[in-house]
């Protein structure tokens, strides 16, 4: 009797450029988000920095970073 064979499960490796783990561990890219959303740049980052909080090891920093992304945007929507 031949022994049956187990099909490999390939995994690609992590891909530090174009599909890091601390923006794609829940199954969704974060630019691809912002892009489906048309966040534009400032609304963007603050995506961007509050989905890796968690994921990069740099939580208080990443949050700092959105509020300032997120301030910017603010400001440029009460100062015109």
């Amino acid at each position: 009797m031949i022994p049956e064979l187990k099909k490999a499960v390939w995994t690609p490796k992590p891909d530090a450029i174009s599909s890091p783990s601390h923006y794609t561990y829940s199954g969704f890219e974060t630019w691809d988000v912002i892009d489906a959303w048309e966040l534009g740049y400032n609304l963007g980052n603050v995506v961007k920095y509050i989905s890796r909080a968690n994921h990069k090891g740099k939580r208080l920093e990443d949050l700092q970073k959105a509020k300032a992304y997120l301030d910017r945007e603010i400001k440029s929507l009460t100062s015109s």
